[in-house]
């Protein structure tokens, strides 16, 4: 990847004629050009030093590089010992990856024929850009530190929050949703937490890059959390979806079968975001654990697993404090009864329905029910015992949830 970065500087430089240089948007010298008629002092000591000095980061950004769309002149600057140079920011789909630097000769008093030249090194330039997004954004310092104050922001920490609230991505833009995307099967206890951290990061980050909802990404070791601005639709979180599951799967090496998008309430202020966090965090950890919520999941639509994340006994939900469970649990050796009765109760009752799925003749769910009835010495259609049985089986679901 170095090489092919490397290689497309040469050839840009060359097709003008003129020394460059590209840097991270830290200001890290990623590249350089070997050609160069007369080099400045600010081009010598970068490349010594392979970082832009501050003064001359302070220079550079006060021509408002950080945040052009298109090439930006940056006169000379005398005390600084620089030749004026053209700043060209290289961007995927509005998304900012790198400067690259074509400096002024000698004798040049604007920056016009380099301005001029530019438009016929257009493909090079975004062959450049792609590069760089699949290889460098994720792994930027400062895109490191504004995920961690965005985490620590979902975590509650005031100061975090504060901090996010102000930025220009942010402002302005709600109301927003929070959403949690989780890999249901995950990668294995034997997963390095620092490779984790960063394939979730760099998923997230390519899986959402042209999606004008999706405001900010972040990854942890094992999850990834989007900022969307609230929407009705979900066909952004669909997209977002299949480029994270298909970005997973290449980064990770292995198949990835099922993504899930667990998607909080919208809020209208930032202090909201740690409870809109813990929403879809619960939404997604459902949906893990109980297939038939789907992919793309609403934290309302979970149902009772709301209340497992709130009212969690010192050892967690145990679903054989329901003596009836337990019954039921110890006579079904073959697994036939339990899953029978979920699917009941989640069918709002209907024996063919559950039939249909379970591809059985409904004179045999009729028999199972018996049993049940029979086992438990009560009605499992009932309100009461139905209330509980319900709960303590979708209890068991959530006891084997991933912990994110």
């Amino acid at each position: 990847m170095q090489q092919d970065v490397e290689q497309i500087v040469e050839r840009v430089a060359l097709k003008l004629g003129r020394g460059l240089s590209l840097e991270d948007l830290d200001g890290v010298l990623l590249a350089y050009s070997s050609n160069q008629s007369h080099a400045d002092r600010v081009r010598v000591n970068f490349l010594l030093s392979k970082r832009v000095p501050s003064d001359v980061s302070a220079w550079q950004l006060s021509h408002g590089i950080a945040t052009a769309v298109r090439p930006v002149v940056v006169p000379a600057n005398d005390e600084l010992g620089m030749l004026g140079r053209v700043c060209v920011p290289l961007l995927v789909r509005g998304f900012r990856v790198g400067y690259l630097w074509v400096q002024q000769d000698l004798e040049e008093q604007t920056a016009t024929a380099i301005l001029a030249e530019l438009p016929g090194v257009r493909d090079e330039l975004d062959l450049l850009a792609g590069l760089l997004l699949d290889s460098n954004t994720a792994e930027s310092e400062f895109r490191r530190r504004r995920e961690q104050e965005f985490l620590a922001a979902c975590s509650g920490e005031s100061n975090a929050v504060a901090a996010v609230a102000g930025w220009k991505e942010i402002q302005g833009r709600g109301p927003w949703q929070l959403v949690t995307i989780l890999d249901a099967d995950g990668g294995g206890t034997d997963v390095d937490p620092i490779a984790a951290t960063l394939t979730h990061r760099t998923a997230a980050l390519q899986s959402t890059i042209g999606v004008n909802a999706a405001l900010f990404s972040a990854g942890t070791e094992t999850h990834s959390v989007v900022l969307f601005r609230e929407s009705t639709g979900r066909a952004d979180h669909a997209q977002v979806l299949v480029h994270y599951q298909l970005e997973l799967a290449k980064r990770a090496g292995r198949a990835v079968d099922r993504v899930i998008l667990g998607i909080s309430e919208p809020f209208q202020v930032i202090r909201q975001l740690a409870g809109a966090y813990r929403q879809s965090k619960v939404a997604a950890q459902a949906a893990a654990v109980d297939a038939p919520l789907g992919e793309l999941v609403d934290s309302r639509a979970v149902g009772v697993y709301q209340l497992f994340d709130r009212l969690q006994a010192p050892g967690g939900w145990d679903d054989a404090g329901s003596v009836h469970y337990r019954t039921l649990e110890d006579h079904d050796r073959n697994g036939e009864l339990l899953p029978v009765l979920e699917l009941l109760y989640d069918n709002d009752g209907s024996v063919q329905d559950v039939a249909t799925k379970l591809h059985l003749h409904r004179s045999s769910i009729y028999n199972r029910l018996g049993r049940i009835r029979q086992l438990i010495g009560a009605d499992p259609l009932s309100g009461a015992i139905r209330l509980e049985l319900h709960a303590a089986l979708k209890a068991r679901r959530w006891a084997s949830r991933p912990r994110i």
